[in-house]
């Protein structure tokens, strides 16, 4: 094996035989899957409209307290939990989402079903949060 003669004023160097001890040969990099990385960032996009929508909706739930009154005992508490997970779940779940997702398009691994699950998990927060909200009225129906 020989090497390319040296620049002016480099001293020559001797040829190296092989691979320098200590020092790995990195691996080769994945391919971009670019169907992959397409369909991943249309769904984030969708991922954080229904959010913003769905933090929106969470809003109107406090419209369910208007039977709580004089002689209708509300559980306030549960109210109020429920409409903190159907405001800041859905937020939240998309997210983590987006940060996940990222990270799985860098290590350039399939990533596309990361924001169809966020989506059905920030719809799940929201009805999760709906539905506490709705128990804490007696007899109240979803």
């Amino acid at each position: 094996m020989t090497t390319p003669p040296p620049g002016p004023g480099y001293p020559p160097q001797p040829p190296v035989p092989g691979p320098v001890p200590g020092y790995a040969i990195p691996a080769p990099r994945r391919p971009v899957i670019v169907w992959d990385l397409v369909t991943s960032i249309i769904l984030l996009v969708l991922a954080v409209v229904v959010a913003a929508v769905l933090t929106f909706a969470a809003v109107f739930l406090v419209f369910a307290s208007d039977p709580c009154g004089g002689s209708t005992v509300c559980d306030t508490g549960r109210m109020g939990a429920g409409f903190f997970v159907a405001l800041l779940g859905p937020g939240a779940v998309t997210l983590v989402a987006i940060v996940a997702a990222i990270v799985l398009l860098v290590r350039r691994r399939v990533s596309f079903w990361v924001p169809l699950a966020g989506i059905l998990l920030s719809a799940g927060m929201w009805a999760a949060g709906a539905a506490l909200v709705v128990s804490g009225v007696p007899g109240a129906t979803f």
